[in-house]
């Protein structure tokens, strides 16, 4: 099997730098791909926007590919390459689904809802393998039915014959330069050699061994307590949707349409500390004025404010107090698109070299992702390259996972 791709959501290309470790840029700003993996298409649209900032990033750093900048819904999936592995970090939305107007053919997704676009294409072109990234909370949507989004999801792959692994990664436990946690989603199509291989394996040995997240980030190996959940309940996906809850854990399996979910722990590598990804030499306007000091002094401080909700009710709204400066010696928080800006959430370090307040930059960003310097310095304004990266992944995740995955890719007939 080749190991072929496809990218969805593209953003800036982090699923692609990850895989293909990429570390540099040319001269003319292209990717130096070490092209373990061969990217056929990718798709990148962001509806808000008239100047598609991250499209024209990715055109940029890989210039001889296959990139579509129209809306996902508008692309002919029957028309898309053939590839081995879709990847894409799809965002967080209401998954729930609806009668048809006629009530007898079925169900059909919300209208906008990017996940279905996902499903259509698995079922036009039959993908091997699917990697998917989302925020950590899809596992607990929404508030009033937890874990019925995600439910969906994998009642979904149950229909079209994958079995699926996931698991919310904390970068940081694995070493990486950032307290970032997202959930990672696996899906082996039914008829390859892995899918054989998975589910002849006992289900404890898929979370602690056999497992493609098990391989590339250990967790400790006791106390590993199942809990499971059958997905064919209901008899249609209308019904599920209206009626499911299950409280997800961390990791799990989903197999014929059970899934098994268990807490797990992972085994924990000292990570790389801000310290490390810092710069030297950092332009003026990158350090706080006395104004913005004291602005953030106020956001990152200790609160009770006096509050009235809509309905008349009033309560007092509270904050904890926050360190006035970001740790050098600890891995990043999680980087926000609101990063660089004044607000509680923003990184702001002591430099290092003149001992003053300061964002960080966008370089160091970058850095915090793990995609090379300067990789959105393409004439987009400085506040979309923070944008982006409160956007991204951690690239070094993927590439972890991309080790596993182009063995086991290669292990195909």
């Amino acid at each position: 099997m080749e190991k072929t791709v496809i990218e969805l959501f593209a953003g800036v290309g982090g699923f692609r730098v990850g895989l293909n470790n990429i570390s540099k840029i040319d001269k003319k700003g292209a990717a130096i791909e070490k092209k373990k993996f061969n990217f056929v298409w990718a798709n990148q649209w962001e509806p808000s926007t008239k100047i598609q900032h991250a499209f024209d990033c990715y055109n940029l750093r890989f210039p001889n590919s296959h990139n579509s900048n129209i809306d996902i819904q508008l692309v002919d999936k029957n028309k898309i390459p053939n590839h081995s592995l879709l990847c894409g970090g799809f965002p967080c939305q209401d998954y729930s689904v609806a009668r048809s107007l006629s009530n007898g053919k079925g169900i059909e997704g919300k209208k906008g809802v990017l996940w279905w676009q996902i499903r259509d294409i698995l079922i036009a072109k039959k993908t091997p393998f699917v990697l998917l990234e989302n925020v950590d909370r899809l596992i607990i949507s929404p508030a009033k039915q937890r874990g019925r989004d995600f439910g969906i999801m994998l009642r979904c792959f149950s229909e079209l014959e994958y079995a699926v692994e996931w698991r919310i990664i904390n970068a940081a436990d694995y070493g990486f330069p950032q307290r970032r946690r997202r959930i990672y989603i696996f899906a082996v199509k039914k008829g390859t050699s892995f899918y054989e291989s998975i589910t002849k394996s006992n289900i404890t040995n898929v979370f602690v061994k056999k497992g493609l997240f098990a391989r590339a980030f250990p967790v400790v190996n006791e106390n590993i307590k199942i809990k499971e959940t059958n997905l064919k309940q209901y008899s249609n996906l209308a019904d599920f949707s209206d009626k499911y809850g299950f409280p997800f854990e961390n990791s799990g399996y989903m197999l014929k349409g059970t899934a098994y979910t268990s807490k797990t722990k992972p085994v924990v590598r000292k990570a790389v500390s801000l310290s490390k990804i810092v710069e030297s030499n950092v332009d003026k306007h990158f350090f706080l004025t006395e104004s913005e000091k004291n602005e953030l002094a106020y956001l990152r401080g200790s609160k009770r404010i006096p509050r009235t909700d809509i309905k008349g009710h009033k309560y007092i709204y509270s904050e904890g107090a926050m360190s006035p400066y970001d740790d050098l010696s600890l891995p990043g928080r999680t980087m926000l698109t609101s990063e660089g800006s004044i607000n509680r959430s923003t990184h702001i370090i002591k430099d290092p070299t003149t001992n003053k307040m300061r964002f960080l930059t966008p370089i160091e960003c970058e850095r915090l992702n793990q995609f090379p310097d300067n990789w959105t310095n393409n004439g987009m304004p400085e506040k979309r390259r923070y944008f982006m990266m409160g956007n991204a992944l951690v690239c070094g995740v993927i590439k972890k996972l991309g080790e596993e995955i182009e063995q086991i890719i290669e292990g195909e007939q």
